[in-house]
């Protein structure tokens, strides 16, 4: 259905010139399958050759254009030494030096007497210049054969950059102008050109300010991108409005049990989210909320009273989680909460099978469960509820917006309820989270202690373990986080079966492992023994980033501390300082440390504002790897970053609101201009809603 305007940008890389089966399949690995991925594909660098001195006055290590005489050639006895072209203008001498080449061929290239352009490195050597293998050799009248100044982009090994260039300006010719989607006044007051004259230009640098993200062309197309993503959050917004809702308003009899069970008030901030949770969940339209809360906030206490107000209106209410460990661990939470208030409580995840998993089935379509927990099983085709009213999914960035669609699909006017200890930057949760409302949990439960941050260089390893020793001996329990599951050859990290091993043996046998290869029952197991006190050391990787709640664990010991994320760093921070005992973050770093590990390492010692973290993370790293790793639910952006487009983001929104309110259907000429940009940006899902719609 896309647009036939838009169909050579989306053939194949390889119906480019230049680029065969072979130099296809390296294009696609570096950029992706189509024609507009390369165009993407944005310039890092300029060579510029443009400066043509006389030979005389080309200074050593510099990129020189020259016009010169050939003199003549001087082949080599022994194929192992290079093969000299002498050259010469009017100041002086220099060589053209070509190693394993072919004599006839030079000869042919550059014949006695021909006036040439040589363009490449001079090096000085001996007192004379000499250009090793140009880059452009032509006769002195094609001088303009070869580009003045060139572009320099990302490549991948195998693919030569002249190949890549050829393949670009085929791109190029490719991409026709398009309807102008964006408002002729906004672009006329930021001075933006046309998108097709943007394209070229950011492919065709001049000097280095033209590679700045700042460059009006550069922002041109930013704004495109970041006003597809925005318009096609809208859309669904705009859709799941259109749904039918229901309002379901519980009497509190329930929730006021669960409150009075609970060690500690709730805070501001948690009472705050339910009054925002609840008028959603009471008005005749689908709530779609973002709970956004710190480590340690109490998300999951706001999650089961919101639960608990569908279920005191005689429904149902699912809570997804997104691994086997969390989804267990918020069911063992839960349970005496449940229990408190007479609640009937399931959990069904990968590993329920055969007549225990149908027996779940017949409870959740019979209404006998209340509240199930569970992981993507619970989006199975043979799940059926009785009568789903509230979803609560926790993690949301593990999962797309189809997928938190396709849970509120198993209901009638099913609300849904996301939730993240992510704490995610403001700019990051509009390009995520647009098409949803936002509530924030900025205050900690009372109680919960500060954790101090030290870092510490690896060397000190010995005296690092013998603190942990003590520490042990003192009644703590440890994490001890390492970056990869085995020794690579390739990166020199320490691994946590290595690890585990030299432990064991320095501290005894109550150390346990576990890691993402595992089997999910031998994870639990392991996890089990170090909450029950029959492990004192837990090593492993990340797994344990995410909702692990050990209130006994005090210390955490995180290796290679400079190869992770802030947010990342941040999360695993956040296991410990639960329980009563005073807590310790070990960050052990490798040196030498770059300016922003050094940066990172700082900020974590300053501060255990997570909101505060995420920004910072945001500015030092970007936006594509701001969760540590890139995952699903976070858009890609190619073309904007958001550590300098943020600016633009909140345009963009407000762009887009105004859009739909004017034209919902996107019926007018801009509307259907604004519908080629959706499909340029392979927002075809957005355009669908439209239909339906």
């Amino acid at each position: 259905m896309r647009p036939d305007i838009l169909f050579p940008l989306f053939a194949p890389v390889t119906t480019l010139k230049g680029l065969g089966p072979k130099l296809g399949k390296l294009t696609e690995k570096l950029v992706g399958p189509h024609v507009a991925d390369l165009l993407w594909h944005l310039p890092t660098g300029i060579i510029d050759r443009r400066f043509a001195p006389d030979v005389a006055n080309a200074p050593d290590n510099a990129i020189a254009t020259l016009t010169v005489r050939v003199e003549h050639h001087s082949a080599p006895l022994n194929p192992r030494h290079p093969y000299k072209v002498r050259c010469r203008d009017d100041s002086g001498e220099i060589d053209l030096v070509f190693f394993h080449a072919r004599g006839e061929w030079l000869l042919k290239q550059l014949p006695i007497g021909q006036q040439i352009v040589v363009s490449g490195k001079v090096e000085w050597f001996n007192g004379m210049p000499q250009m090793a293998h140009p880059d452009h050799i032509v006769p002195a009248d094609a001088k303009g054969e070869f580009e003045a100044v060139e572009p320099v982009y990302p490549m991948t090994a195998g693919l030569a950059s002249k190949v890549l260039r050829k393949a670009m300006a085929s791109a190029l010719a490719a991409a026709r102008e398009l309807p102008e989607w964006q408002d002729p006044a906004w672009l006329a007051r930021r001075g933006w050109p046309s998108w097709r004259a943007a394209l070229a230009t950011v492919h065709n640098p001049q000097d280095e300010s033209d590679l700045s993200g700042l460059a009006p062309p550069r922002c041109r197309l930013a704004f495109d991108e970041l006003l597809s993503n925005q318009l096609a959050l809208a859309l669904i917004r705009q859709h799941q409005r259109k749904l039918s809702g229901r309002s379901v308003k519980g009497d509190g009899r329930l929730r006021a049990r669960v409150v009075a069970a609970l060690p500690f008030a709730l805070t501001g901030a948690q009472a705050g989210a339910l009054e925002e949770i609840y008028a959603d969940m009471q008005a005749d339209r689908r709530m779609l909320r973002l709970l956004q809360g710190d480590v340690g906030s109490g998300k999951t206490v706001v999650a089961l009273l919101a639960m608990l107000n569908a279920v005191e209106a005689g429904a149902q209410a699912a809570l997804m989680a997104p691994t086997e460990i969390l989804a267990r661990q918020h069911f063992e939470t839960l349970g005496p909460l449940a229990e408190a208030a007479g609640v009937r409580l399931g959990v069904l995840t990968g590993r329920d099978k055969g007549k225990a998993r149908a027996a779940i089935y017949e409870r959740l379509a019979t209404g006998e469960i209340d509240i199930i927990v569970g992981t993507h099983a619970l989006f199975q085709e043979d799940v059926a509820f009785r009568d789903l009213a509230v979803a609560v999914i926790d993690e949301q960035h593990r999962f797309g917006v189809h997928q938190r669609l396709q849970l509120s699909s198993k209901g009638r006017g099913v609300d849904v309820l996301v939730m993240t200890a992510t704490p995610i930057p403001r700019t990051l949760t509009l390009t995520a989270y647009g098409d949803m409302d936002v509530s924030r949990l900025t205050e900690k439960p009372p109680g919960r202690k500060p954790v101090t941050t030290i870092t510490i260089p690896i060397d000190r390893l010995e005296e690092v373990i013998a603190g942990v020793r003590r520490k042990i001996a003192e009644g703590a329990r440890v994490y001890w986080v390492c970056p990869l599951v085995e020794e690579s050859e390739l990166v020199d990290l320490a691994a946590a079966t290595d690890r585990h091993a030299l432990l064991r043996a320095e501290i005894g046998e109550r150390v346990g492992l576990v890691h993402g290869k595992m089997k999910p029952t031998e994870k639990d197991a392991v996890m089990a023994a170090f909450a029950g006190g029959d492990l004192d050391v837990l090593v492993a990787t990340t797994v344990i980033e995410v909702g692990v709640n050990v209130p006994e664990a005090s210390v955490m010991v995180i290796e290679h501390a400079e190869r992770f994320g802030l947010a990342q760093l941040h999360q695993l921070r956040g296991r410990i300082g639960r329980g009563t005992a005073a807590s310790t973050c070990l960050l052990l770093y490798d040196n030498p440390l770059s300016q922003t590990s050094k940066a990172r390492l700082s900020i974590m010692k300053e501060t255990e504002d997570g909101f505060l973290i995420a920004e910072e993370d945001l500015r030092l790293r970007g936006a594509g790897e701001v969760l540590g790793t890139r995952q699903s639910g976070l858009p890609e952006f190619r073309m904007a970053d958001l550590a300098v487009h943020g600016d633009l983001l909140a345009v963009a929104r407000d762009d887009a609101r105004l859009i739909l309110e004017r034209d919902p259907e996107l019926q007018t000429e801009r509307g259907k201009a604004l519908r080629v940009l959706l499909y340029l940006f392979e927002r075809d899902q957005a355009v669908k809603y439209l239909r339906s719609g």
